[in-house]
Formats: structure tokens, sequence, C-alpha cells
């Protein structure tokens, strides 16, 4: 377990805190009709942190390619239809482009800025020449409107239980899912990034914002710098 990470509940916990078993019932929303409206019909998108395949599924189903990455095998097991790579994503080099490559599930907001760096350098070096990078990122009041809860149309709740500062612009945020049979935690580490710190982040690694995809601006697609 990463130092600040942990989880709890049943079944396989990977290195971050997740939950395996949590993540296979977790619903998928509207995130992959975000994805399909914002890239070509058809495209080979490269999904970095994958998990179990909460997205890549409905992706496949959509008549898309995908190569899913993940650092965890228990997670991976879990995927079906999709070539799968078990790494970290930071560490990923692949030598090859794809049309779209996918940064989901709020990972660009990591605490550790040289993962995060790590992260984006990975996505630039994957993309292909005329594709585009979508990002994930936390909503402005993601750590302010905390306590708060929110239940699942399918039946669970999901609650932001605390958002605590623990250093250098950091907080760890723990989270609770409870569902009728079973409850699982995770707490995590989060660096809370403004619109202008987001975009300087892309910048770094060489990638410019080419439109926010949702009102909350949570979604938004970028492309290589000229």
């Amino acid at each position: 377990m990463r130092e600040g990470y942990k989880g709890t509940g049943p079944g396989a916990i990977t290195p971050d805190g997740c939950a395996v078993e949590l993540y296979s019932r977790l619903s998928v929303g509207s995130e992959p009709d975000v994805i399909e409206a914002a890239v070509p019909a058809g495209a080979h998108i490269l999904e970095l942190g994958s998990g179990v395949g909460r997205m890549t599924h409905p992706l496949l189903e959509r008549g898309f390619t995908v190569t899913a990455v993940d650092e965890s095998a228990e997670m991976l097991e879990r995927v079906r239809g999709a070539r799968t790579i078990r790494g970290t994503i930071e560490e990923l080099d692949l030598g090859e482009k794809f049309d779209v490559v996918m940064l989901a599930s709020f990972l660009v907001n990591t605490g550790d800025v040289e993962v995060r760096r790590g992260m984006l350098r990975t996505c630039a070096a994957h993309v292909a020449d005329g594709g585009c990078v979508l990002i994930q990122r936390e909503g402005a009041d993601y750590h302010l409107n905390v306590p708060r809860e929110r239940v699942d149309p399918s039946g669970y709740t999901v609650r932001i239980v605390s958002a605590e500062p623990v250093g250098d612009g950091v907080n760890s945020v723990r989270a609770e899912y409870e569902f009728p049979d079973a409850a699982w935690t995770q707490t995590f580490l989060s660096r809370p990034l403004t619109q202008e710190q987001f975009e300087e982040a892309l910048a770094e690694a060489g990638l410019e914002v080419t439109e926010y995809l949702t009102e909350d601006g949570m979604w938004v697609r970028a492309v290589p710098a000229a």
C-alpha cells in the first residue's frame, strides 16, 4: 500500500486503496457518452488506469478498440474484450501511438507532483498526430463541499466524508461506499488544481486544452501543443 493510501472492505485492495470488488459494482453513468461525443467513431483508445473495465466495456460496446492499462493484476482480470497491459502509468512506454489517450478517475489530481508529470508525459508520448488526450479532473468544489453524499440510482450510497490538508497543497480524502450487503472505504491523497494550474501542468507536458467537454469542466480534451 502506498503511503497515504488505504482501503477497507471485502476482496482485494490495490496499492492506491481501491477495492476490486467495489469497482466491479460501481455504475458508469454518462462518462462513455461524453467520450463517444468527443472522439472519432471506431478510434483506438489507450485507457490509462482502466481498473476493472468500468468504462472499457461500454466503450467496446460503442465500437471502439481499447488498450487497457492498470497496475493491478486483480483489476485487469475483470476486463473482457480489450488488450490489457499491467504497469504504472508514469513509467509506460509502449512505443505506439493511439487515436485517443484517456486519463480518467481524477488521476491527474494525484498528490505526487512527479507522478502527475509522469502520467502527463505518458499521455503526450502515446497520442498520435491528429489525435487527442481526454482527461477527467476534479470539480472546482470537490474538496470544499464536504461532507457530502450521493445515492446512485442503482441503490448504493457514496460519501465524501472528509478532505483534510496534509501539507504542500495536498489533501487526504476519505470516501465511503455503502451497498445493501457490503461497505468499502478508500483514503487517498489528492492535490486540488485550479483551471490555471491544470492548464500549466498540461503545458509542461507539451499539451494544450482545446475544449472543456462538460459544463462542470471535469472532462477535458487536449492535443499536443503546436
